[in-house]
């Protein structure tokens, strides 16, 4: 059978899902293409969702990935606004919300993440946000730029990125901010927490407030219009509206009423790839914030919730649904931009995964390069897990190729800036 005979179908209309169809055209495949997804805007990318585009800086047609007219362009059909219900294997379809059937021949998942909930009284009052699409980022941008000019407040829920880069976004409009965090610093887990303080020391700086050690349990309202969060210390904090940064859950309804093999919830979640994206049915692949991959390099299996593993990864699995030999083992990468610190952060440092943390450069000035190392039982030195880069520019390419190389680092060695990074490939 001819590729022309062929349909490969995409369920998830977002970055991962774009970029599959984009590379399936690249790679030379003629057969239909098409793309699902349940939101009714064209593919769009999440980062300027809480930086350039919420702070107002970005105007909304600089979100999407293609221009409007590149899919008519490059034959690839769009069915927008419309969720998968149903997924047959054995029939090798799928079922539209609208009850549209459609057969495939290959079929990637890419259907992404979604916000976590707060599991208490008051969140259906009008102003409980979350940010993950599109249309929370319009509403939400209008809210932050009203509190700014009416001195309202602002209580987020969560200290992880997204529920700082709101609260840099809300202070920037002149908006109160308070930041509600169960652990002792923002982004313990991913952190610890003397660098986790480096971003308390910097929103402090900037008007944020935090309340450390506690978790909301109520928010009071009138008439629909939030008044104040209370949380389980005792205190309330009067608010205008509250947003929930508790995190995200891949969405994996769909492959586990197919019977995919899913990771359990309590080891990340996700549905289970090989390091080709490949799940457990041959003819399915999956990609993006859903997937939990084999990582060939790490040689764990990871569920990376990052742009760039959307990027990557969804044109990582449309070759692989070619029949190329991929093995798909991208150092994990993302980026943050709060006031005016700027952050790379490369690789992977779960907590118990590494044994020290070494800094060249000035942390009181916020610029410096943080390493996380590991390893080294073998007598031959720690390796390097991951590094960032804080206002320190043009490095990342290198950490990562150090990262790749898996050679021991003399710690002393990489805590001096006089030594150049290059120094440690070899």
């Amino acid at each position: 059978m001819v590729d022309a005979d062929l349909t490969y179908l995409i369920v998830g209309a977002g970055l991962a899902g774009a970029k599959a169809a984009e590379t399936l055209r690249a790679e030379g495949f003629t057969g239909r293409v098409i793309l699902i997804g349940d939101e009714r805007d064209h593919p769009y990318e999440r980062p300027p969702l809480s930086k350039g585009y919420l702070l107002g800086q970005d105007d909304r047609d600089s979100v999407f990935v293609h221009e409007t007219a590149w899919y008519a362009e490059h034959d690839v059909e769009l069915h927008l606004g419309q969720p998968v219900t149903t997924l047959d294997r054995a029939a090798k379809t799928v079922t539209l919300g609208d009850g549209t059937p459609l057969s495939y021949d290959k079929l990637l998942l890419a259907t992404g993440a979604e916000p976590r909930r707060l599991d208490i009284p008051g969140t259906d009052l009008v102003g409980v946000h979350h940010l993950r699409r599109l249309a929370h980022a319009e509403r939400l941008r209008a809210v932050l730029a009203s509190l700014g000019r009416e001195n309202g407040h602002l209580v987020v829920a969560g200290a992880g990125w997204i529920g700082l880069e709101v609260a840099a976004a809300a202070r920037s409009y002149g908006a109160e901010v308070t930041v509600v965090e169960p652990a002792p610093t923002p982004l313990h887990a991913a952190l610890g927490p003397e660098l986790g303080a480096v971003f308390a020391d910097l929103h402090r700086e900037h008007g944020v407030r935090f309340a450390f050690g506690a978790r909301l349990t109520a928010i009071e309202g009138q008439d629909g219009l939030v008044l104040a969060a209370r949380t389980d210390d005792g205190d309330e904090h009067p608010c205008h509206d509250v947003l929930a940064a508790i995190g995200a859950a891949p969405r994996v309804a769909l492959a586990e009423s197919a019977g995919l093999a899913l990771v359990p919830a309590a080891e990340g979640g996700g549905i289970a790839v090989d390091a080709g994206l490949r799940t457990s049915d041959p003819d399915i692949f999956a990609a993006g914030d859903c997937a939990a991959a084999r990582h060939p390099l790490l040689g764990i299996r990871l569920r990376v919730e990052h742009w760039s593993n959307a990027l990557d990864g969804g044109a990582a699995a449309a070759r692989a649904m070619l029949g190329r030999d991929v093995s798909y083992d991208k150092v994990p990468y993302f980026f943050t931009d709060q006031y005016d610190l700027g952050m790379e952060f490369c690789g992977h440092a779960a907590p118990g995964s590494y044994d020290q943390v070494v800094v060249r450069g000035d942390v009181g000035k916020r610029e410096f390069v943080a390493f996380w190392l590991g390893g080294g039982q073998d007598g031959r030195g720690p390796r390097l897990r991951a590094a960032m880069n804080v206002n320190v520019w043009d490095v990342t390419d290198t950490l990562q190729a150090v990262i790749r190389a898996g050679r021991p680092v003399d710690p002393g060695r990489l805590a001096d800036p006089g030594v150049p990074l290059e120094s440690f490939l070899g």
